[in-house]
């Protein structure tokens, strides 16, 4: 495999670029998960978060293949982890020797939960998770961080309690100075240079401020019991891993009870280090110009966590922060984010010396803005629009559940709004797409002008609705409003359910309500395009029939397609006029054509000599798109349907011509090739007239000629007013 030394080189200083910004907050984050256990535990839990950097880093590249991206421990990861830690303390079922254990095994769970969830193909359904909940979870998150942090920043002691213990709260100056420092730094530094990431400003400040207190404190230079600083990260004869070793070697003292409880932090854990890896990678694809393998990407994380947490890291994600830095940098593959895993194992065996030295309320300070800008703010603003104040309430409420019981309640909290907000959105969304009275839209028969303006007369006596979405409980009540006005006016009212997806019970008894109503009237309920079967795959016709909805019910009718049922209540109208000219088998000569109406009788009858008989078995072509010839075509019995032809052996049906009506006209007039399909639908006569012979005969009578196109525009402009008022109907709606 040829090498590409340009690249290789973009990618080694990339990714020693993202070391610098991803192992100083994997310090910090390491330090957060296991504050409760105090200042003696700070040296193991740096290191576990430098372990964490190192082993997401050299495998989550090579199996999530996001080029990239840096995967390093997180916000989220620290949050949770730092909750369940502290509720082990406060239960007291286990010594805080175990718990290092109880975290690891936690993060083995939520890892091994990322593989499942990834060869399930979850990565495309975690983005279906709303935004109110997902933000509403990470700003109580962000609250939680800040809290977790207040007791270092201020020099307190953090055993057992989240928020410090006040007692130890002493008028010590040191902490709160360089804490406060760090965060001046972070925040506004960065304006002046925006070359070096903020986190290394900030801390780089915060051990310059350390040292010049020094000069006034003068313990602070000493190492031996020094409460201010990370302190040893790896003690003497010992080795990155024997903290691992030493937490596995209890595993078999731990209980059920212990087991039970990394469920659900690890169910979080999971699903809150998805999102964020997932979050991540659609920024990475803004700048690569490519897509991200969701599923693969979730699979990497999770044997990365799963890798971590037998070495003795803490678990992490893509984190957006290392990855912006490694992209402005210039890396140009997934090695760089190998690199940093790289560089931070080459950091820990040569600079660990200057890493204990890294004051302990600098990284408190560097979490805290971290946390201040995990809280989504902005959310603020929806409380000013009346539709969005509801997600302004579910976030609240995730975040209250978040700071004021757990995370794991949070979860539960969050999955429940998540609930309400997709009933909500069923609810809100309209279940009619567009809605018709008779007189506006027609099926694709073409009538004759004498009977079109017979059903624009009284089609308005017949609505059509064109449903979608789910017709639930939620929704039956907007549809019976919807319908309601039109019960009392109309004959016939047709649903059509060609988008419906779902239909439960509560529907379909509004549907029989709906039937009751016209029959009353002695009107029908007409339903289409059933769909074969509901989401729960019950088959829906059998689901209708065992409530009561058949084929025999009275005054009820189910077609298959649309087009069918609005034939179906045309004829019904034509029927009563006594103009459904489609009917019977008497043969029509061309003077019974309403066409030659206007024409005196002898000139059509020397006429009907200039055309030739046609006869058309079932399913026999009349003429294929493209064919060359300029008949047009008279029905005298029959019906001839238009497709046009698209591509996979697929047609478009766009109309069809009973008896008494004609076709080819187009071809007639312009002698161009044919535009579509004429198949016969039944057994059919017609009468062909070639433009030869009608010009021979037009030559010898020029008034016919006349007659002719005017009789021919008058129905081809009927069509087109026909059309325009259909096309109307349908932007309207």
């Amino acid at each position: 495999m040829k090498v590409n030394f340009s690249r290789l080189y973009s990618d080694l200083f990339a990714g020693s670029t993202a070391t610098i910004v991803a192992l100083p907050a994997a310090i910090a984050f390491g330090i957060s998960v296991y504050s409760p256990l105090g200042q003696s535990f700070a040296g193991q839990a740096a290191l576990s978060g430098v372990i964490g950097t190192i082993i997401l880093g050299l495998v989550t590249p090579l199996l999530g293949g996001t080029p990239r991206l840096v995967s390093a421990p997180c916000a989220p990861a620290a949050a949770v982890l730092s909750v369940f830690v502290l509720d082990q303390m406060r239960k007291g079922q286990i010594g805080p020797v175990y718990i290092p254990l109880l975290v690891a095994i936690t993060v083995l769970f939520a890892g091994s939960l990322q593989i499942l969830l990834g060869f399930l193909g979850g990565g495309k359904l975690i983005k279906y998770i709303p935004y109110p909940v997902v933000t509403g979870y990470l700003s109580g998150l962000g609250i939680l961080i800040i809290f977790s942090q207040l007791p270092r920043f201020l020099g307190m002691s953090s055993v057992g309690n989240l928020l410090g213990d006040i007692d130890s709260l002493q008028a010590n100056p040191i902490p709160p100075i360089i804490g406060i420092g760090t965060i001046l730094a972070m925040v506004f530094l960065p304006r002046l240079s925006k070359r070096i990431p903020p986190s290394v400003i900030a801390l780089l400040t915060g051990v310059a401020i350390y040292w010049i207190l020094s000069f006034f404190y003068h313990d602070l230079r000493q190492f031996a019991n020094n409460r201010y600083i990370v302190g040893a990260i790896i003690p003497k004869g010992e080795n990155l891993f024997s903290n691992s070793l030493k937490n596995f070697s209890h595993w078999h003292e731990l209980g059920f009870i212990h087991f039970k409880s990394i469920l659900l932090p690890g169910f979080t854990l999971a699903l809150l280090l998805s999102i964020d890896s997932l979050k991540t990678c659609l920024i990475v694809d803004v700048y690569s110009k490519k897509r991200h393998d969701s599923n693969r990407e979730l699979i990497g994380q999770g044997w990365g966590n799963c890798a971590s947490s037998l070495f003795g890291g803490i678990a992490g994600a893509g984190t957006l922060a290392p990855t912006l830095v490694n992209i402005a940098s210039g890396a140009k593959s997934k090695w760089s984010g190998f690199f940093v895993g790289l560089f931070s194992l080459i950091t820990i065996y040569f600079f660990v010396g200057l890493l204990r030295w890294i004051p302990v309320s600098a990284l408190a300070a560097v979490l805290i803005v971290v946390g201040f800008r995990m809280i989504d703010w902005k959310s603020v603003g929806l409380l000013k629009n009346k539709s969005t104040v509801f997600d302004f309430f579910v976030i609240l409420c995730v975040i209250i559940a978040a700071i004021s019981t757990s995370l794991i309640l949070a979860a539960g909290v969050g999955i429940g709004l998540a609930i309400l907000l997709f009933l909500r959105e069923q609810i809100r969304s309209t279940v009619i797409r567009r809605s018709f009275l008779g007189n506006q839209k027609f099926s694709k028969k073409r009538r004759l002008p004498s009977e079109q303006e017979e059903l624009e007369k009284w089609g308005s006596r017949n609505a059509i609705f064109e449903l979608q979405g789910q017709l639930f409980f939620g929704t039956t009540d907007q549809l019976f409003h919807h319908l309601e006005a039109y019960l009392q006016t109309s004959k016939n009212i047709v649903l059509d359910f060609r988008r419906v997806i779902h239909i439960d019970f509560t529907a379909v008894n509004l549907l029989k309500q709906i039937h009751s109503r016209l029959q009353s009237g002695g009107g029908t309920l007409v339903l289409t395009c059933l769909p074969g079967n509901l989401t729960t795959g019950q088959e829906i016709r059998n689901y209708f029939n065992s409530l009561g909805l058949t084929d025999f019910t009275p005054h009820l009718k189910f077609f298959d397609e649309l087009d069918d049922a609005l034939e179906y209540i045309e004829e019904e109208i034509l029927t009563e006029a006594n103009l459904d000219s489609s009917k019977g088998n008497e043969l029509l000569h061309l003077d019974q054509f309403e066409f030659f109406e206007p024409f005196p009788k002898d000139l059509v009858g020397t006429f009907e000599k200039f055309t030739y008989p046609i006869q058309c078995s079932p399913g026999e072509s009349v003429f294929h798109k493209g064919d060359i010839n300029d008949v047009m075509f008279f029905i005298r019995k029959g019906e001839i349907r238009i497709d046009l032809p698209l591509d996979g052996n697929r047609v478009h049906h766009l109309a069809t011509f009973a008896k008494g009506d004609f076709f080819g006209d187009m071809a007639f007039l312009d002698k161009e090739p044919r535009s579509a399909n004429a198949i016969a639908v039944g057994e059919c006569l017609l009468y062909g007239l070639s433009r030869e012979k009608f010009d021979l005969y037009v030559r010898e009578v020029p008034e016919f000629g006349n007659l002719f196109f005017e009789s021919l525009a008058y129905t081809l402009s009927k069509r087109l007013r026909l059309n325009h008022l259909e096309l109307t109907a349908l932007q309207e709606n």
